[in-house]
């Protein structure tokens, strides 16, 4: 029967991106540079922010490696008022998401919205690849070369690029918050030194470190039977699991009578406790995002092997040629500045940012400063809840605003 199961999940995991590879668009370099245009002028603010009352400001942020960024800023909160001196707070979404992540729910449960009405300096930062931040200097996305990259280069690159942005623009040292992958990028940066200088705190939630312990059915399975590496060699070197003939499919069951659609996220999270049955519908019409199939490759390998490690290229050669040594370095998570704020929050029922996982970390981190790290656990919190559950604000942003107010 589990052998069964496993190979139930694995089929509906090569169908379902078989399905992404055959609704993924095919343009010419004109066709790609119009719709990237097209995207940028129908952006985060003027379809997510302003019609809810909040003023917003488009921006663009270009990383060392050529990437483009999209970059939204919410100075102020419906109420209104004087810039003045508010203290800048950074979004960082997770995997297969984009900036909308923060936006999902109504204004006074989608935390940047909440962190506008509480007298912070709104960023939303959209990684490389999405919707909004497919542009680079001279590459275009139908170009291998263009998803050339793993989080590697997201926590080296973008999150560096964003820092010195929202630093330079507001010239003060700005508060962070990560959800997922934004942890795990955020966490591999500080542990080489980086960004502190223009840090005030970090709030990481569900952390994602260590991953060799996810509970997730799809996430492992789709990690130890080599679908990315698969999906690699089939020459897709886009992730993109929002295909049209996709999303309409899920539509329509989530439209049937007595389908609870929540179920479609709790496969992959963990079973989320607090989330409203319609917020799949909003979360369908702008999620999940592409990523790179590279990226994915990667983080299979984390939860094979239990380390947090640069990608392996599984070649001596390659490996020494990129990195001077036969194998790839690990990132040390005790190399975090101890005098850094962290504030953590994790989940009893989250199936990809596993208790066990959390705990390995939480060892790592066990001189930290005990007067400048914060760790929140919900027992009946999974993944997902963190940025859409109903009672988000006052189980999670409340506690982590006070945190920011202390730092």
């Amino acid at each position: 029967m589990a052998n069964r199961l496993i190979f139930t999940i694995t089929n509906v995991l090569i169908l379902f991106c078989s399905l992404a590879l055959a609704n993924r668009p095919r343009f010419s370099r004109n066709e790609t540079t119009a719709v990237v245009a097209a995207s940028n002028a129908d952006g985060i603010c003027e379809s997510m922010v302003t019609p809810r009352g909040y003023p917003c400001e488009e921006h663009k942020v270009k990383t060392k490696d050529g990437y483009v960024l999209s970059i939204q800023r919410i100075p102020l909160g419906r109420a209104g008022g004087k810039k003045g001196n508010r203290v800048p707070v950074l979004l960082q979404h997770g995997l297969l998401m984009d900036g909308i992540t923060w936006l999902l729910s109504p204004p006074d449960q989608s935390l940047a919205l909440v962190l506008a009405d509480n007298e912070f300096d709104v960023w939303i930062v959209s990684s490389r690849g999405t919707k909004y931040s497919r542009g680079h200097e001279y590459l275009k996305p139908e170009d291998e070369a263009y998803w050339d990259w793993t989080w590697d280069e997201l926590s080296a690159n973008d999150l560096p690029a964003t820092f010195r942005y929202v630093h330079g623009q507001t010239g003060q040292k700005l508060h962070y918050v990560g959800h997922s992958l934004g942890t795990l990028t955020a966490m591999t940066a500080l542990s080489k030194g980086e960004l502190v200088s223009m840090l005030r705190s970090a709030g990481l939630l569900s952390p994602v470190a260590y991953v060799g312990q996810i509970t997730s059915p799809l996430g492992r399975t789709a990690a130890e039977n080599f679908i990315a590496e698969k999906l690699k060699w089939l020459g897709l070197h886009e992730f993109n699991p929002k295909g049209d003939a996709v999303t309409k499919f899920l539509k329509k069951i989530c439209a049937l009578p007595g389908v609870d659609c929540t179920n479609l996220l709790n496969s992959f999270t963990g079973k989320n406790c607090c989330l409203k049955p319609s917020i799949v519908d909003v979360f369908l019409d702008h999620e999940p995002q592409p990523s790179s199939t590279k990226n994915m490759m990667h983080i299979a390998q984390m939860i094979r092997d239990g380390t947090i490690r640069m990608y392996d290229y599984k070649d001596a050669g390659e490996n020494r040629r990129r990195y001077g040594q036969p194998t790839p370095p690990a990132y040390n998570m005790e190399n975090i500045p101890k005098s850094v704020p962290l504030f953590l929050s994790h989940g009893g029922a989250d199936s990809l940012s596993d208790v066990n996982d959390v705990n390995r970390l939480l060892r790592t981190l066990k001189h930290h400063d005990q007067d400048k790290i914060a760790v929140q656990f919900i027992k009946s919190y999974a993944h997902a809840d963190f940025v859409m559950a109903t009672n988000a604000r006052q189980v999670v942003y409340e506690p982590l605003m006070a945190f920011f107010k202390l730092h």
